[in-house]
């Protein structure tokens, strides 16, 4: 299925959308589905579950609009259905003061589970910028986002990339002194 076809963001409104791709499992299976259409069994393959369990974590995102059925194939009499994701990115609402973020959470625990031996590009850098200088700065990540997304090819192995960009909260003086 080209992605041409695909709207840009899927925004998530409901709670059920929410609960959905706030699981760690789930969350893996639509970076299968992100590039291309897979079936229960390459799902269950790739993730590394029991395809009962894969088509369980499916029927969940199905049911809330994340992934769709993009094609269908008939196999010994068995009707065998292609899903794909419903949308090229998705978008969180924002957890609130704090409220977890699920995205980074999934981030650092698909990090965790990387090969300690493979290479990695892992950086924490503290800045002060202006206003500007911030909303230049995201722009440009986002951009930089964009350019190698577009460079994707589906068959090399998978990379992630993830960025925060963002103001920590101040913490007051006598927090600070008492730690």
């Amino acid at each position: 299925m080209p992605t041409d076809d695909l709207p840009e963001t899927f925004h998530v409104t409901t709670d059920e959308q929410l609960r959905a791709v706030s699981n760690l499992t789930r969350h893996r299976i639509m970076a299968v589905l992100r590039f291309e259409p897979a079936t229960i069994t390459q799902i269950a393959d790739r993730v590394g579950l029991a395809k009962g369990s894969s088509s369980y974590h499916v029927r969940l995102l199905e049911r809330a609009g994340l992934v769709k059925v993009v094609r269908t194939r008939k196999v010994r009499g068995v009707t065998e259905r292609y899903y794909a994701m419903a949308a090229r990115s998705i978008e969180l609402p924002d957890p609130g003061e704090g409220g977890p973020d699920v995205l980074m959470r999934h981030a650092v625990a698909d990090l965790e589970a990387s090969p300690a031996d493979g290479e990695r590009h892992v950086r924490m850098a503290h800045l002060r910028l202006t206003d500007e200088q911030f909303a230049q700065l995201g722009a440009r990540l986002q951009a930089l986002a964009d350019e190698y997304r577009a460079l994707s090819d589906p068959s090399v192995p998978d990379t992630s990339l993830v960025f925060a960009l963002f103001h920590p909260a101040v913490r007051a003086q006598s927090e600070e002194g008492s730690k």
